[in-house]
């Protein structure tokens, strides 16, 4: 669903720029809104939302969709936690749709789903472990690496229950909005992928801005 925000970009309390391949990781208070906002069009930002007062209770892919009966989010989706709790509800996107079931992109995946050479090109899950290892002081360890969602990115569901990877439906300027139900751990991989059109073969950056 595309609903605009209200939120003035110039009353930011926080702004950053995340360079095509980086990883972005801050702590979010309760009652924040972040936006993270697509600057050239087509990138896809593959996020983790954590419980940043006990980073065991995480994002839930699962109770997420079983919430809403949708495995789409957009705005009016709330983000469900591993223990069944409110994270962060979408309060505005102007892309329409994002995906939750893809999951992100590893050295491995690259392998498999591409060609052997790939094994060593760049991907998500190099980014998130470059994240935790250079911040120990959220406590984060590998094996907190689970359900994550793909902002901007387009994964449709096949009639026979398959995902496919297909053009981007963002364009430059397109953003989602989340507002926290509790203190928030955003854990962000603006996704380096070059061998699939998540990011239309040309990673780009995204910005994050938080209110509040």
């Amino acid at each position: 669903m595309i609903k605009e925000s209200t939120l003035n970009p110039d009353n930011a309390s926080f702004r950053k720029i995340v360079p095509a391949g980086d990883y972005f990781l801050h702590r979010i208070e309760k009652g924040q809104t972040l936006r993270i906002l697509d600057l050239e069009g087509n990138q896809a930002a593959d996020t983790l939302f954590y419980n940043a007062d006990d980073v065991s209770e995480r994002y839930s892919a699962m109770d997420t969709i079983r919430n809403q009966g949708n495995v789409y989010l957009s705005a009016g989706t709330t983000l469900m936690s591993n223990e069944d709790n409110p994270m962060l509800d979408i309060v505005a996107d102007t892309c329409g749709r994002h995906d939750t079931l893809g999951g992100a992109c590893a050295t491995e995946s690259n392998t498999v789903r591409y060609a052997l050479e790939k094994k060593c090109m760049h991907a998500c899950r190099d980014s998130w472990m470059l994240a935790i290892n250079e911040h120990e002081e959220f406590g984060l360890t590998k094996s907190d690496i689970t359900h994550n969602i793909n902002f901007f990115m387009n994964v449709p569901v096949t009639p026979e229950g398959g995902l496919t990877f297909e053009d981007g439906i963002s364009d430059a300027g397109k953003y989602v909005e989340l507002t926290t139900r509790m203190n928030i751990l955003v854990l962000i991989s603006n996704c380096p992928q070059l061998n699939n059109p998540c990011n239309a073969y040309n990673p780009t950056p995204v910005e994050v801005l938080i209110w509040g």
